[in-house]
Formats: C-alpha cells, sequence, structure tokens
C-alpha cells in the first residue's frame, strides 16, 4: 500500500476510533475493529473505491455490528457482568465534544442505554447523533433505506430519553461542587449529609473489582450510603489488598465528574457520578484492572493536581500501623 493510502486512512483514524468506541464501548475493542479496517484497506483496489471516509467508515461500522450480535458479546451483556470501559477527559477516543448531542453520546449513561437498543439502531443513533450522517449516508452505510434509517434514530432517541436520569446538560463546576461534598461526607463519616447528596431513586452499580460474576446494584438511599462508605472508609483488610492507602482525586471521565482512587500514581479504582437536580443520582463503580487500562495510560501521562483527600487523613486510626 503506498503512503498517500496509508496517509488517507490516519487522517480518519480518530474518528473511526471514536466511532468504534461509541458502538461498542470498550476502548481495546475499537482499537481491534479499526485495526481490522485498516487491513481491510490494505487490501482494497483503492482504485475503485470512490469516496475513502464512506468506504473505511461502512467497513468499520459493520464489524462493530459483527462484534456486538457475537455470541460471546451476547453472553457477556446478558450475563449482566458488562459496563463502559470509562474514558479520562482529553483522550482521544471520545471524539466529537461541540454538542450537546456529541458529549451526551460518549456518557456512561447513553453508552449503558445503548446496550438496549438493537446493534443497527444503535449504529443508526450514533452516526446521526455523534457525527451528524444524513439518513440517505446512513442507509448507504448500513445498506437500508432512508426511511429505515430514519425509524431506527427515531425509536433508539424515544428509548433513551424515556429511561434517562436527567434531561440538559449539568453545569460541570456545579457537579464538581456535588462530588467534592459527596466525597468530604462518604469519608469523614457524615452518613446523614451523605443521604442527603442522594436523590429519592438513586442506584449505585459496582464492577465488584472484576471478581463478581455479574455486577452489584444498590438501590435507596440508605443502602447506596453505606455501600459508598464501606468503599471509602479505610481498613487493614484493603490496605494488605491494594499495597496501601489511595488517595482520592476528582477528575472528568466521559464529561462526567467521577472519583479516582489512585496508588502510587495507578489507578485502583474509579467511581463515575450521574448528577442532576444538584443531587447525585446513580455512581457507577470500577475496579477491575483491565476496564482501567486505558483511563491508567491516560492518567499517568497526565500532570494530575494535588488529590482531593488521602485516605489515610480521615478519622479512621489503621490498627495494623
Amino acid at each position: 500500500m503506498d503512503s498517500a493510502a496509508v496517509d488517507r486512512f490516519e487522517a480518519g483514524r480518530g474518528r473511526l476510533v471514536s466511532l468504534a468506541y461509541r458502538l461498542l464501548g470498550s476502548a481495546a475493542d475499537a482499537e481491534d475493529a479499526v485495526q481490522d479496517t485498516f487491513l481491510r484497506w490494505q487490501a482494497a483496489d483503492h482504485d475503485r473505491v470512490e469516496v475513502p471516509e464512506a468506504w473505511l467508515t461502512k467497513v468499520l461500522t459493520n464489524l462493530c455490528l459483527d462484534q456486538l450480535r457475537s455470541a460471546h458479546a451476547r453472553h457477556e451483556r446478558a450475563a449482566g457482568a458488562w459496563l463502559p470501559e470509562p474514558l479520562l477527559e482529553g483522550d482521544p477516543m471520545l471524539g466529537p465534544a461541540d454538542t450537546f448531542e456529541q458529549r451526551e453520546s460518549v456518557s456512561l449513561a447513553v453508552l449503558t442505554l445503548m446496550e438496549r437498543l438493537s446493534p443497527v439502531e444503535r449504529a443508526a443513533y450514533v452516526l446521526r447523533e455523534a457525527f451528524s450522517y444524513s439518513h440517505a449516508e446512513i442507509a448507504g452505510i448500513l445498506d437500508i433505506t432512508e426511511s429505515a434509517s430514519q425509524q431506527h434514530v427515531h425509536r433508539a432517541r424515544i428509548r433513551i430519553a424515556a429511561e434517562r436520569r436527567r434531561s440538559g446538560e449539568v453545569d460541570p463546576a456545579s457537579a464538581r461542587r456535588i462530588v467534592e461534598e459527596f466525597l468530604e461526607a462518604a469519608t469523614s463519616g457524615r452518613t446523614e449529609r451523605l443521604v442527603a447528596l442522594l436523590t429519592d431513586d438513586v442506584t449505585a452499580i459496582s464492577d465488584g473489582a472484576g471478581l463478581a460474576r455479574r455486577l452489584l446494584r444498590y438501590s435507596t438511599r440508605e443502602r447506596v450510603a453505606s455501600y459508598v462508605r464501606a468503599g471509602f472508609t479505610p481498613t487493614p483488610a484493603k490496605r494488605r489488598l491494594a499495597g496501601g492507602w489511595p488517595t482520592f482525586t476528582i477528575a472528568r471521565v466521559n464529561g462526567s465528574p467521577a472519583v479516582l482512587a489512585v496508588l502510587e500514581d495507578r489507578v485502583v479504582g474509579a467511581v463515575m457520578f450521574e448528577v442532576g437536580d444538584g443531587k447525585v443520582a446513580c455512581l457507577r463503580g470500577i475496579a477491575a484492572a483491565g476496564r482501567l487500562a486505558r483511563l491508567n495510560a491516560a492518567w499517568q501521562r497526565r500532570d494530575p493536581e494535588a488529590p482531593a483527600v488521602h485516605a489515610g487523613d480521615r478519622s479512621h486510626p489503621d490498627p495494623m500501623a
């Protein structure tokens, strides 16, 4: 393959990888899909490709659809052990973020809700909402009619809007202040304040550090507060398991505030927050190393701000000290 063909592919790599991430919810799977697209581009007769961007988008989208339809993917998602892979703010895989729809399409809340769509609905929705493809272009990519594209996008919008916990965009500064209060309450033993910061229908989801076969789910403010206190309270067992006390730092992940547990410059856990009406509506906790690999790599390349809280700074004495 000549250098011009390679350059054409590389010019569109960023768009392809952010499209694949939105479709698959996994950074590693997205990278694999883009690499497979490159191999097909390498083998293609470039003289017969009239519009390289359209050709590459169609190949990549269909590779992602094959992945979503695969027996392994269906089993993993049906088994309730799947969460979108979180990405740190600034990661190019997050892709375009100029409009509310583009930012919303990469939020963990919407990536999770898109699991309830059919693969074709998901693809049509992402192509339209995040990348502003026309229905005629989507029809060509998915080999469907324009009318079918309109119907898929319409159904996807309705299903996501019906189950979305909030509508509209939350001011980042306000959301961060709520998370700062939440972290202060969670690490200082102020249970009443912690409960007050949760919505009446709050939920919490955890991967159980990757040790549980299914995701752990909590509802009611009291149960979620108990789960949070247990997670943020240092214990000797946790110190032995992790190899020390983590620091807690507030960051932005997939466009929303998050608390990262950092130990020796390594992110060992992340809690992502969905905020609405001045309270926390949903928490998603991830501690499995595989799900944090890309976030970890990005974290280690950046110059992080001072940690918000050090786990050993609170009034929880270490009996093993």
